[in-house]
C-alpha cells in the first residue's frame, strides 16, 4: 500500500453532516474511505472526459430477438471490434427478450463508437454505458 497522507478539510456544518448521514447509510465506518473513493470518481471520470488513456467499461443492453437479423448485427458490430471487446454474457430474459453485457477496453472515444453503434441497432429497447477504469492509476 502506498504512503498515506493526512490533511484537513473545512466545510459547512450542515453538509459535514448530511455527508456523514449518507456514507453511513452505504456501510462506511469512516470519512476518509467515502472521501477516496469520492476522488477516485471523479479521477475515473475526468479521464473518459480527456479521451487519453486506457478505460474500461461494460455495455448493457436489452433487446427483443424476434427483430430480424438483430442478433446477427449486434455481432457483426462487436466482430468488427473485437480488440476492444474482452467479454460478454447473454441471458434470456423472457421468450422475447434478451440482456447482454460487453465487457469493453480501450480509448474512451472507442468504447463511446462501439456502445453507440450497439445501441442504435433497431431492436434494442434499452441499454446503459458504465464507465470504469483499469485500476493501475491508483
Amino acid at each position: 500500500m502506498s504512503e498515506l497522507v493526512r490533511f484537513g478539510v473545512s466545510m459547512e456544518k450542515k453538509l459535514l453532516h448530511e455527508f456523514d448521514r449518507r456514507i453511513c447509510s452505504r456501510g462506511y465506518t469512516n470519512r476518509s474511505e467515502a472521501l477516496r473513493d469520492l476522488v477516485r470518481d471523479r479521477l475515473v471520470e475526468l479521464a473518459w472526459e480527456g479521451g487519453t488513456g486506457e478505460v474500461v467499461g461494460t455495455l448493457t443492453i436489452v433487446y427483443d430477438h424476434d427483430v430480424r437479423d438483430l442478433t446477427d448485427r449486434l455481432t457483426d458490430i462487436q466482430h468488427k471490434f473485437h480488440t476492444s471487446i474482452i467479454a460478454s454474457t447473454h441471458a434470456h430474459l423472457t421468450h422475447h427478450t434478451c440482456l447482454e453485457v460487453i465487457i469493453l477496453r480501450g480509448s474512451p472515444e472507442t468504447i463511446r463508437k462501439i456502445s453507440d453503434a450497439l445501441l442504435a441497432a433497431k431492436g434494442v429497447r434499452h441499454g446503459k454505458l458504465v464507465s470504469t477504469t483499469t485500476g493501475k492509476e491508483f
